[in-house]
């Protein structure tokens, strides 16, 4: 079996190196002519680990990344609304990390040239179309790339193609040409990395404020959490006028901005524990992000085609799922590959398992997902609270918290009995 992958982010790379471990023969071909370690943090969850730990990098992580030991909500005062131990601490047979997406990409990377072999992953080759899905029975998927480096057209062909290339995935607009843009949630983000100085324990992740108003951040860096700093990852939320336009056009993604459109909201926001405004004021570079997601396909599959990752299912930043799901996406596709010698019923249960519950996650997104324990307290306590019990009592919390967890496939349960 031949399994070509559009996209060389962590979901595609990751589905690559476990068809390699299984016997399957993957190739990768990825738009960017080299892949740099580019991007800000990110949070893998324990049922993302538990993957990649039977990759066997499991100890390459722990080098680069944080291993996460609690997240804590807080209202906009700097009062604890909710505080939970994760990973290991809070017994999980996994850690949950917090790393930079980019040395993640570029560990995947290196890993898949080293066991697939260099000429199975390609940079400089954008997608550009399918001409046979591989309906009949023994034909191949025939697609076409664009090389970058020359503008040719390359032909290309394999019994399998998975279209893990983004939200602005080409191998999804191949199958949904029009109807299918960002929606956008009325929120703009601001992501950063500043190095500064640990705060709490070096190793903790905390989120302040309410869906309209909010700051996220989280240690990235473990060598350098060894030397007594912190590389801290942040991310600034706030809620734009409804009269504003409508989703930015997408060459202003990823833009760099001057603190000053955002920084007055937080300029109060200093606390016994933290300095948000300093945080701020320390980062070389900020750029600015639509909060967007994708309303739920109806089906990912064609024939022999499918997607993977967010071009399946681009979701909010919320729950720190993003990147876990992509992961979980690869080992259910790997999994029903080698559960069956019909390819096309494979890729349909596939499609099964992963559709509706990614779809689920999506939508709880949408409801702020185990977020929403800061509206709630912005609704029920705007002037804050002296006891978060009398305001939201602690089975609500703790059946908010654990609800995500049994949706997203990473409660302890599902995580330490192997349910995936």
């Amino acid at each position: 079996m031949r399994i070509a992958i559009a996209g060389g982010g962590i979901g595609g790379l990751t589905l690559a190196l476990l068809c390699h471990r299984h016997g399957i023969d993957a190739e990768v071909w990825e738009a960017s002519e080299s892949l740099k370690p580019l991007g800000v943090g990110i949070n893998l969850l324990p049922h993302a680990v538990r993957e990649l730990a039977e990759l066997g990098l499991q100890p390459a992580l722990a080098q680069i990344a944080i291993e996460t030991s609690s997240l804590s909500y807080y209202n906009k005062f700097g009062q604890r609304i909710w505080h939970e131990p994760r990973g290991l601490a809070a017994g999980y047979p996994y850690p949950q990390f917090s790393v930079h997406r980019g040395e993640l990409q570029m560990l995947l990377y290196r890993t898949a040239v080293e066991r697939l072999g260099a000429d199975r992953v390609h940079t400089g080759h954008a997608f550009e179309a399918v001409h046979d899905t591989g309906a009949r029975p023994g034909s191949p998927v025939q697609f076409t790339l664009r090389r970058r480096a020359d503008g040719a057209q390359v032909p290309a062909s394999a019994d399998v193609l998975v279209g893990a290339d983004g939200i602005h995935s080409a191998v999804r607009r191949q199958f949904y040409p029009s109807g299918d843009d960002p929606r956008f949630s009325r929120r703009m983000l601001w992501r950063a990395v500043t190095e500064a100085p640990p705060y709490l324990d070096g190793r903790s992740m905390f989120m302040a404020g309410h869906q309209d108003q909010k700051f996220v951040a989280y240690p990235i860096s473990e060598p350098l959490r060894r030397q007594g700093r912190s590389l801290i990852n942040w991310i600034a939320e706030l809620r734009v006028p409804d009269d504003a336009s409508d989703t930015p056009p997408r060459s202003d993604w990823n833009r760099q901005v001057d603190k000053s459109v955002f920084r007055e909201a937080f300029a109060g926001w200093r606390w016994d524990w933290i300095d948000i405004p300093s945080l701020i004021d320390g980062a070389a570079a900020i750029y600015e992000f639509p909060m967007v997601d994708k309303d739920p396909l109806p089906r990912w599959t064609f024939d022999r085609v499918t997607l993977l990752g967010d071009a399946a299912h681009p979701m909010y930043p919320i729950g720190s799922n993003g990147s876990a799901q992509a992961i979980v996406d690869a080992r259910h596709l790997v999994d029903c590959l080698l559960g069956t010698p019909d390819t096309g019923y494979a890729l349909r249960e596939y499609e099964a398992e992963r559709l509706p519950r990614t779809a689920g996650i999506v939508l709880r997104n949408r409801l702020n997902g185990p977020e929403q324990v800061m509206q709630l307290a912005e609704l029920r306590a705007p002037q804050g609270f002296t006891d978060i019990e009398q305001v939201i009592p602690h089975a609500e919390l703790e059946a908010i918290a654990l609800r995500y967890k049994q949706l997203a496939g990473f409660d302890r349960q599902s995580v330490q009995g192997g349910t995936r």
